[in-house]
């Protein structure tokens, strides 16, 4: 059945005895004959059914006092057909307006200067082609790790060059981030398939799964791969080039330093970041996954078991290989910035350097 997501306002809300479904199930299991329900009646505000009014049924967990009059909330309306009268129900809360708000006020934090926008000018790119290539890539079934490894190629080459300008420093970093999209990559295939990750391991991936015909999970597996290369750009991209430019302040304060001498004195900074970045990572998912952590609260289910399960070898594996794969691109950023600096010819002040065998002037006659 076609169906239509129109905004309306609430008019009022009321507490009515309604129907137990599945999301009104008690701990034991048990789902109750009837329980107290929210009943919103809203006017439409947007589409042809504009000023219509109509009821329906909010989630169990709004209550009345969420809803005050004026509130704008998000509800579908199915089309009616030959067989189906039309029909609506609720959707969400529309957020439009608050999350445009946070949007401006990001906005204005991060333009410091026009490093800052040009910054921003890259997310806008990397949003774009994660909405015209990558995501209808993956749903016309091209081989999902490609589709990521070239959506994330394309998204680096462009942000780093704009936010950071043309040079071999940029270069260096450009270097050692698909050095570790690669990485990324390979272990990503070694775990989803040594750990036998079928991708289907939430409800959202086995509905997917339906409306795409891909239930033999050989897609969402690959689905899983290329969300562990995007999920790992944004860390990856900040550690590479702060490796590399790393590396050219060190050549900066000794113009004589060798290959060896900038990798490992690079290393002692790259494994200071490498430390805070996996923390990064980690807590990220750890956040990410709080509602899932507290359900294994509940239902207290043996930790082995836990870590073993599909959902949580998922975000383990996805961890752990985007971590590795940071890990990795430190050292490979490091090499390739000490082998380019150091081809670079030494930059010297107007007068050479007290004790160097020359003289700042020639002095006529002598």
């Amino acid at each position: 059945m076609a169906a239509e997501y129109p905004q309306a306002e609430v008019v009022d809300a009321s507490s009515e005895m309604c129907g137990g479904s599945n999301e009104d199930r008690r701990p034991d299991g048990s789902i109750p004959a009837e329980v107290d329900c929210t009943l919103v009646t809203a006017r439409v505000t947007t589409s042809d059914a504009v000023g219509q009014t109509v009821q329906v049924w909010a989630p169990a967990l709004i209550r009345p006092q969420d809803l005050a009059p004026g509130t704008t909330v998000v509800l579908v309306r199915y089309l009616q057909t030959a067989d189906e009268p039309e029909a609506w129900a609720w959707y969400d809360y529309a957020r439009t307006v608050p999350l445009g708000v946070l949007a401006v006020l990001y906005g204005v934090v991060a333009v410091a200067g026009m490093r800052g926008l040009r910054a921003l000018l890259g997310l806008g790119f990397a949003s774009v082609v994660i909405a015209v290539f990558v995501l209808p890539a993956l749903l016309q079934g091209s081989d999902p790790l490609l589709v990521g490894l070239t959506g994330s190629s394309a998204i680096m080459f462009v942000v780093l060059y704009l936010a950071h300008g043309l040079s071999r420093r940029t270069t260096t970093a450009l270097l050692g981030t698909f050095a570790g999209l690669g990485a990324t990559a390979v272990l990503g295939v070694v775990a989803a398939r040594s750990a036998r990750i079928s991708g289907i391991s939430v409800e959202e991936n086995y509905r997917l799964a339906q409306l795409t015909g891909n239930l033999d999970g050989t897609a969402l597996r690959g689905l899983f791969l290329a969300s562990v290369v995007l999920a790992g750009l944004g860390v990856l991209n900040d550690v590479t080039i702060t490796q590399a430019s790393a590396v050219w302040e060190l050549r900066a304060a000794d113009p004589d330093a060798g290959v060896g001498d900038l990798f490992s004195r690079g290393m002692r900074i790259g494994r200071d970041h490498i430390a805070s970045t996996v923390y990064t990572i980690a807590f990220a998912y750890a956040g990410a996954a709080l509602p899932v952590l507290l359900l294994v609260q509940v239902y207290r289910l043996p930790v082995m078991q836990m870590i073993g399960s599909g959902e949580f070898a998922e975000e383990i594996a996805r961890t752990l290989v985007g971590s590795i794969g940071l890990v990795l691109a430190i050292p490979l950023t490091t090499i390739i910035a000490a082998l380019v600096v150091a081809t670079e010819p030494e930059r010297r002040g107007r007068h050479t350097q007290p004790g160097s065998g020359g003289h700042g002037h020639s002095h006529a006659g002598h």
